[in-house]
């Protein structure tokens, strides 16, 4: 039987995966070639749904997985953030019953959907012994504009749904720039929506040239 893992106090009740309220348990079964003993996290309804979906090879891959799913289902509550400011919505002119309602909540929803997805949950312990491969978010993580995705790919996925960019454009222009230049990259992608392929390769080769020349 799997063993629950060791919880701080402060983390009672609280979802490994996504640090809200919780009352049920997901149980990881080991695997041969997983890296850890089967053991058992506290998990809310939602994540533990996506989490017994997703075990795939080790309880951080799980949780991966289970990041990816929220942050499909909350595309729209994450994009809150990208398209506007918290001053922004507050200095709105939604009056109407519709988008009234939207103004008083729309950052709330926000923040609560960028927490979840940006909770790391405490180091991994069973009976006061650290597992291994508590450091698998630093090897594979990667985070922009105060949002961290389980990988660059994920980021540029996001992205490219969410402000209807050509993701295998963003993708050349993100390989090309790099990960510090993440945001630069989305710049251009959004100043050429719509462009052909032939357009998109010209600012691609006149990328590679301003490369060169630095």
């Amino acid at each position: 039987m799997p063993t629950l893992i060791d919880i701080p106090f402060e983390q009672r009740h609280t979802c490994w995966f996504c640090a809200e309220p919780c009352s049920e348990q997901f149980d990881y079964y080991r695997m041969a070639h997983t890296p850890h003993p089967s053991l058992t996290v506290p998990a809310c309804k939602e994540c533990l749904g996506f989490a017994k979906k997703n075990p795939l090879t080790s309880i951080w891959d799980c949780r991966d997985a289970v990041k990816d799913q929220l942050m499909h289902v909350y595309q729209k509550h994450l994009a809150i953030g990208i398209n506007w400011t918290e001053q922004e919505l507050a200095e709105s002119e939604f009056e109407c019953k519709i988008f009234g309602g939207f103004k008083k909540s729309a950052w709330m929803m926000y923040q609560i959907a960028q927490s979840r997805i940006n909770a790391k949950g405490w180091p991994l312990s069973l009976d006061g012994v650290l597992l291994d491969g508590e450091n698998h978010d630093s090897q594979t993580g990667f985070e922009f504009d105060d949002v961290r995705f389980t990988s660059l790919p994920k980021a540029i996925e996001h992205y490219s749904n969410t402000l209807s960019l050509d993701a295998h454009f963003l993708k050349q222009l993100v390989t090309l720039l790099g990960k510090a230049r993440f945001g630069h990259a989305i710049k251009i992608a959004r100043l050429n929506i719509g462009i052909t392929r032939e357009h998109q390769q010209r600012i691609i080769d006149e990328l590679i040239e301003d490369e060169d020349q630095t």
